[in-house]
């Protein structure tokens, strides 16, 4: 994908993209690993800095920051959770949901080192993690040629979540440990989970923030493609 494809938007402090699920964020080991979202950005905006990351296998909106200074403004930014981010999944089973209510999972989570880059829940080491989530309003039509995404006749059920901590994996490990896995994922789930969607059903589509020069009070929106 051509890089100016993605962006959503740019100022003088910023620039956000909608990555496509498939393309990392930053660069990883090895020379197959060095196309990623960054690299693509910075040459648009030879300034750009990473300010958070998505996984390689979520699309959605990625923000970066233009210059030293700015990056360490947004990223606090987003340590202190003055971000509001919400997600689109798809996740196998149908969870039980009143009137569309967000609820609460509230876990903790860290690495599994042995078996990385999986995460996992732990009650003795693991960090304090919380996701929101609810069933979406906008529920999950496959078109005709995706109709094999329900494999085994697996119910299918699509969730908005919002990320109050930020965790890795954090959505995947939470969803999966309350028994509904994000379709098409490969790390959690059943050992067929990479098979009953062609890519990680998850889907950064909303992200708003303060401008730290301005003051600005700043929204975005990537339609989910899914």
């Amino acid at each position: 994908m051509n890089p100016s494809d993605m962006v959503v938007f740019e100022n003088r402090d910023m620039i956000v993209i909608n990555k496509p699920s498939g393309l990392l964020s930053v660069p990883g080991r090895g020379d197959d690993k060095q196309d990623c979202a960054i690299t693509r950005v910075q040459t648009l905006a030879p300034s750009a800095l990473v300010v958070h990351r998505l996984d390689m296998s979520t699309s959605g909106l990625l923000l970066f920051a233009k210059g030293a200074r700015m990056q360490r403004l947004l990223s606090q930014a987003f340590q202190n959770r003055e971000t509001n981010k919400q997600y689109r999944a798809i996740v196998l089973g149908v969870p039980a949901s009143k009137d569309h209510a967000w609820q609460t999972i509230n876990e903790p989570l860290i690495v599994d080192w042995p078996n990385r880059p999986k995460s996992k829940v732990c009650y003795e080491t693991g960090k304090p993690s919380v996701t929101e989530w609810r069933v979406s309003d906008t529920p999950f039509k496959p078109r005709a040629e995706l109709a094999n995404w329900q494999v085994d006749n697996a119910a299918l059920t699509a969730l908005d979540l919002r990320p109050v901590t930020g965790r890795s994996h954090q959505l995947r490990v939470h969803l999966a440990h309350v028994g509904f896995p994000i379709a098409g994922d490969a790390l959690y789930g059943p050992d067929d989970n990479a098979q009953r969607a062609p890519r990680l059903l998850l889907h950064a589509s909303d992200l708003a923030l303060t401008c730290p020069r301005t003051g600005e009070h700043m929204v975005w929106h990537a339609p989910s493609p899914f």
